[in-house]
């Protein structure tokens, strides 16, 4: 696997190429993971942003323009978050942007988002992000108060556990989760034997595993934000001889995740809302991403960001025009488009996607179980 300087040396080489500016384009921006301790995720973000502005600029581009897509690295901080909106808003002619993944890095700038008063897609999944009176955030990606119900139905109902520990990141993804999940279960008539939060990018899970042997529980729900995250806590889980059943969050079967746990996260379940078989869309997406990047399996970080350019790109064709409140009239009026991470049907919120498929890791691969949708 390469090094995250390398990685970073990548996307930073390929946004370069990707901006040379052209005369008479049309600007979105892109906050990006760059560089930091989610840089190789930052890879597969960029890699499905710049899938989908090949494929818009190759159909015609956007009002007859070319799109053009430009990076600016957050370095995997709230701060750089922050930091790297202000830069984006601040150049001319940027019509729109793309933000991150990581609900806590959405939390931190969106008061920055809603000043600027620029149509920015999101990929982060608390619930509250669309709720905070911020018309210009449209997410991307079905929120957790969905997410959370499919993880406790399938556990309960399917698994037939009752012991549940809940383990989440302490960010607001982890929180909204297990406030999400820990009311998803009550309405099944269960409390979880432990709730058990931790710090991102901790080195060392052994006080939560620890925390869940004492807790005899024979399923864990989890919130994880980064995928390094999960790689460690499922070695050490199963290295202190923990073999419960797990259904996670999307960050589960991640490509780096697993890539990371090795057969450590063999068998786990995951609530994914990208993944390769789950549709023809998604199908030919993955298709295309393996022949374009070779060595690189396609998930959730890049199919959001290249649905995300996606929608934008027709919602600025659909308003015939660049103008901010054209666009958000537009994306809001988006209904049943089909795009690799499910059916967009928006509502005034900005929330497009309402259901989550069921996958399990078997042996290193992704296996497609079932699609769940839910109404509002």
């Amino acid at each position: 696997m390469r090094t995250f300087t390398a990685i970073a040396a990548v996307v930073i080489g390929a946004a370069v190429h990707l901006t040379a500016h052209a005369q008479d384009t049309i600007k979105i921006g892109l906050v990006n993971e760059a560089t930091g301790p989610n840089a190789e995720a930052g890879v597969y973000t960029h890699n499905g942003a710049k899938l989908a502005l090949e494929e818009i600029n190759a159909a015609g581009g956007v009002l007859g323009k070319k799109l053009e897509l430009k990076l600016e690295d957050n370095q995997s901080t709230n701060p750089g978050t922050v930091l790297a909106f202000s830069k984006l808003f601040g150049e001319k002619g940027i019509v729109a942007t793309i933000g991150p993944i990581r609900s806590t890095q959405v939390q931190a700038a969106s008061p920055t988002i809603k000043k600027a008063g620029i149509p920015t897609m999101i990929g982060g999944t608390d619930p509250s992000l669309t709720k905070v009176k911020n018309r210009w955030l449209f997410r991307g990606r079905p929120s957790d108060s969905y997410s959370s119900k499919v993880i406790a139905d399938f556990g309960v109902n399917t698994l037939k556990k009752q012991k549940w520990a809940i383990v989440h990141s302490t960010d607001a993804f982890g929180a909204g989760g297990m406030a999400a999940l820990t009311a998803a279960l009550k309405e099944h008539g269960i409390t979880p034997v432990l709730v058990q939060g931790y710090t991102n990018n901790s080195q060392d899970f052994t006080p939560v595993v620890l925390a869940i042997k004492k807790s005899g529980a024979d399923i864990i729900g989890s919130y994880m934000t980064n995928s390094p995250d999960v790689g460690i806590f499922a070695k050490q889980l199963r290295q202190l001889g923990i073999n419960a059943e797990w259904v996670g969050s999307p960050s589960v079967v991640t490509d780096t995740a697993m890539k990371l746990a090795g057969p450590a996260l063999n068998g786990v379940y995951g609530i994914a809302d990208f993944t390769p078989d789950a549709s023809d869309e998604s199908k030919g997406y993955s298709k295309k991403y393996r022949e374009t990047y070779k060595q690189l399996d396609p998930d959730v970080y890049s199919s959001w960001a290249y649905d995300a350019l996606k929608i934008l790109a027709l919602a600025i064709n659909t308003a015939k025009s660049t103008d901010p409140e054209a666009i958000r009239k537009a994306v809001v009026g988006i209904k049943g488009y089909k795009g690799v991470e499910g059916t967009y049907t928006f509502d005034d919120n900005g929330d497009g996607l309402r259901g989550y498929n069921v996958v399990k890791n078997d042996a290193g691969k992704v296996s497609f179980i079932k699609h769940i949708d839910f109404k509002e």
